[in-house]
């Protein structure tokens, strides 16, 4: 009998190597972010609520020794504000976003508002919740740029029929601000504008952001300016926005009994917003509130009831919706919404 050749022969299979111990499981560090992305709402929450906790328990006594009628309807003029804020983003921008998700991110946006200045929360919780829909980071920009510029002109018209429609309230002399104050102003104004142009024009890196940022926007304007709804829900929203403030200060002044129309408190906002609007504090809380005290004053407001109306209304529309807010928007940052 022949021996087998050499290759058929059969081999021992080598021997698998012993599996190694698997390591110890850790949280990655996008997870970790995400958590803690979504505990510091909470966290910067609390730590205003204790610097700021007196106002927060005046204005709380002062509301609840008020009527509770005109305060429900205070609390849904608030409400339509959060849908008015989401009707004008939607107007904003072309692509047709969920509704229920954009009225989500615009009350977590309001949360946001009220920690950091000059509307930067707000939009940067907005400009998130486009990226995560899949529009690109510059027709979301052109977006926040065109919501921006819309609603104060949108406001300043408001303003223009108001002083129509209420001749009689227009002896304000002592609310028109001095040369010096204009001066300022517009000083302020042309530098702004002329720091942004000199930014892109020196800085090349800022230089084809802006531009693809610019050419987007004016696409994206005549884009919308084609569609009656898109228009609609841009400047009527935006319109409709200074008056539901106002509705709510109204509405909260009359629980109080304060002694002014509906008209005289709306103009009172309308010219307060517009004066002090552009200083960068959140959510325009401190030199609005004066610029509102004072202006209530002028229309014959006692101090303290003005100031008690200003201190309710910041409670019911900040401090109320606020725990609120910062839940709805660490829930959207934890389910990877924003």
């Amino acid at each position: 009998m022949s021996p087998l050749p050499l290759d058929t022969v059969p081999r021992a299979l080598p021997t698998p190597p012993a599996p190694a111990a698997s390591p110890a499981r850790f949280p990655s560090a996008a997870r970790l972010t995400r958590w803690a992305l979504s505990l510091l709402p909470i966290l910067v929450i609390g730590a205003w609520a204790v610097v700021d906790w007196r106002a927060v328990r005046d204005g709380a006594a002062r509301l609840a020794s008020a009527d509770p009628w005109w305060l429900l309807a205070a609390a849904l003029f608030t409400c339509l504000g959060w849908v008015a804020a989401s009707v004008v983003r939607q107007g904003a921008i072309p692509d047709r976003l969920p509704p229920g998700l954009l009225l989500a991110s615009q009350f977590a946006a309001g949360a946001a508002n009220h920690v950091l200045p000059a509307s930067i929360g707000a939009h940067a919780v907005t400009l998130r919740f486009l990226q995560g829909r899949g529009i690109p980071l510059s027709r979301a920009t052109a977006s926040l740029a065109l919501y921006s510029l819309v609603k104060p002109i949108a406001k300043t018209l408001v303003l223009l029929v108001f002083l129509v429609a209420f001749p009689d309230l227009l002896h304000l002399g002592e609310l028109v601000p001095d040369a010096r104050t204009m001066l300022l102003v517009a000083g302020a104004v042309t530098l702004g504008f002329g720091t942004a142009a000199l930014l892109v024009t020196t800085v090349r890196p800022l230089r084809r952001p802006a531009l693809d940022c610019v050419r987007t926007a004016l696409t994206d304007v005549r884009l919308l300016h084609t569609r009656p709804a898109r228009v609609l829900a841009l400047w009527g929203g935006s319109a409709a926005t200074p008056l539901l403030q106002g509705s709510v200060i109204a509405t909260v002044g009359f629980s109080l009994g304060l002694p002014l129309s509906w008209a005289q408190v709306v103009l009172a906002l309308l010219l307060a917003s517009t004066a002090v609007g552009a200083v960068p504090a959140p959510g325009g809380i401190g030199p609005v509130d004066a610029a509102l005290v004072f202006t209530m004053v002028a229309f014959g407001a006692p101090m303290g009831l003005a100031t008690a109306t200003v201190i309710g209304y910041r409670v019911l529309t900040v401090w109320v919706p606020l725990l609120p807010g910062a839940l709805v928007l660490s829930a959207l940052v934890h389910r990877k919404v924003l």
